[in-house]
């Protein structure tokens, strides 16, 4: 941060450079600022929350949406062996 010194050169050059307009360039700096501030909320706002939404815990019950398991039907071969066809 600069000392009293230092502001006081740069006042000095700024009187010198913007005159008349000094009061002009100070309003639309100031604005400038709260603008830059204003994002800078926004854009906090928007990861608050954003970590917020992902802090929430979702409560379901995982058992109501599971399938019951089905095993096919076992079929016991028939007594008597099935023959190979020559062909394959």
């Amino acid at each position: 941060m600069p000392g009293p010194t230092e502001m006081m050169i740069i006042l000095v050059i700024a009187v010198l450079l913007f005159g008349k307009r000094l009061p002009e360039v100070g309003r639309s700096l100031g604005k400038g600022i709260v603008e830059f501030k204003k994002g800078i909320h926004g854009i906090e706002d928007e990861i608050d929350s954003a970590t917020h939404a992902s802090n929430k815990k979702v409560s379901y019950d995982a058992t109501d949406d599971r399938d019951e398991a089905t095993a096919p039907k076992f079929e016991p071969p028939s007594g008597e062996p099935q023959a190979k066809s020559e062909g394959s």
